[in-house]
């Protein structure tokens, strides 16, 4: 890694601790998830990172005190587990991408940070926004914020979430428009998964929000990755 990323992965620590974006140990582990980031896969898998955690600050302070008056705030800053519930899947996909070096790998990559944006984008929107929501099981009526809910309104968000990741992707691979496809659907169909997830293990104990993201994340690269050798 150069003096110029190492420097800007520091101002970036500091700006996130400082806006209370982070914790002190989840500033930490961002940092050390971007030198990695950085050092294998460059700087396009780390702007789509930079540009998730933007757009997922935005969003969660969007119409903040509608939902602080709903009760959907979490007032914590975000800790180590989230940080590596939404970042441990796109840095394992990266290192199964430099060690098969094709563009598959960048497919799943892709898709992972797709699926937390996308999540991230439809839950903290559709709050406020969605109308009627419903569990995505059943579609039975369902409260603003609760687990495994969704509404188009929210979809909507997915979706935008997902082609702004999808459209960080086309400049690593000269198949822009099947990368482009399979980040698109990768990240809608595994923020849709983190909502089954939410609906079924979370509700019951068995997972928590963080686990929840890591394993729809998971799903969202592996999806993504199929999508692309499907497409290709």
């Amino acid at each position: 890694m150069s003096v110029q990323g190492f420097l800007i992965l520091i101002a970036l620590a500091i700006i996130s601790y400082k806006a209370k974006a982070l914790d002190l140990w989840g500033t930490f582990t961002a940092f050390i998830l971007g030198y990695f980031i950085l050092s294998l896969g460059g700087w396009l898998p780390f702007l789509a990172l930079l540009l998730f955690l933007i757009s997922g600050t935005l969003a969660t302070k969007f119409k903040i005190k509608e939902k602080k008056k709903l009760g959907l705030v979490d007032e914590k800053c975000r800790s180590i587990r989230n940080v590596l519930g939404n970042g441990l899947a796109p840095l394992l996909f990266l290192a199964y991408e430099k060690f098969i070096g094709d563009d598959y790998g960048w497919a799943a990559v892709f898709a992972s940070i797709a699926t937390a944006n996308a999540d991230t984008l439809a839950s903290e929107i559709g709050k406020v926004l969605g109308k009627h929501p419903r569990i995505i099981l059943g579609f039975k009526k369902a409260k603003p914020g609760e687990e495994g809910a969704v509404s188009v309104q929210g979809e909507m968000a997915a979706l935008f979430g997902a082609a702004m990741i999808a459209f960080v992707s086309t400049f690593i691979t000269n198949l822009k428009l099947e990368m482009f496809l399979s980040i698109l659907i990768g990240g809608f169909i595994g923020a849709n998964v983190d909502s089954l997830i939410g609906a079924t293990l979370e509700k019951k104990g068995i997972t928590n929000n963080d686990s929840t993201n890591f394993l729809s994340t998971l799903i969202g690269g592996f999806i993504g990755l199929s999508l692309f050798l499907l497409f290709t």
